[in-house]
């Protein structure tokens, strides 16, 4: 690379790499994503340093342009991970059978895939992983608190959902003993 265009290039990601931070600061969570975001950025800029606009103004669309790319493959593979973790969870959770034919497992597990994200998080770390509440918050990143809470609200929407499913409410009745 020649030195004028690197020296070029610093320059203008001197001049902007605060703006790009704050771009997708406002863009992605955790914040601590931005700067990864930025540093990705940088490296797609620095490799396509020949394609920079001689206009500054052009240059920093240019760079903005590259960040907009950056960050839609970003959701993509997020969007992905997601969807793949809830494939995989999806499939542990319908792939726990009972030999017995009267087992009403099944409502259970519908019941489960039923509840909020979080909610359900929770309910497979402590009953179908054995975790404790405290070590589930831990898990999940959260305060006691809140995982007391999701565990809870859990608790309640699957007996509700139970005693509409035959009658199965009761199964839960003492499940707060159960979480050791």
């Amino acid at each position: 690379m020649q030195v004028e265009l690197r020296d070029r290039i610093s320059a203008l990601a001197e001049t902007n790499i605060d703006d790009l931070f704050s771009y997708f600061a406002r863009r992605v969570l955790p914040r601590d994503e931005a700067a990864d975001l930025v540093g990705e950025t940088m490296l797609v800029v620095w490799r396509r340093a020949g394609d920079a606009p001689a206009d500054d103004l052009k240059a920093r669309m240019w760079m903005f342009g590259i960040a907009r790319r950056v960050l839609m493959n970003h959701e993509r593979g997020r969007r992905r991970r997601i969807a793949l973790t809830a494939r995989i969870r999806d499939e542990i959770v319908s792939g726990m059978t009972s030999p017995d034919p009267d087992d009403r497992s099944d409502d259970i597990r519908a019941a489960i895939r039923r509840l909020p994200p979080k909610q359900r998080e929770v309910i497979l770390l402590v009953y179908g992983e054995g975790f404790t509440l405290a070590e589930t918050g831990k898990i999940m990143s959260t305060s006691a608190s809140s995982t007391r809470s999701r565990h809870s609200y859990a608790l309640s929407a699957l007996r509700s959902h139970l005693n509409e499913v035959d009658g199965l409410g009761p199964l839960l009745a003492s499940a707060t003993a159960w979480e050791g």
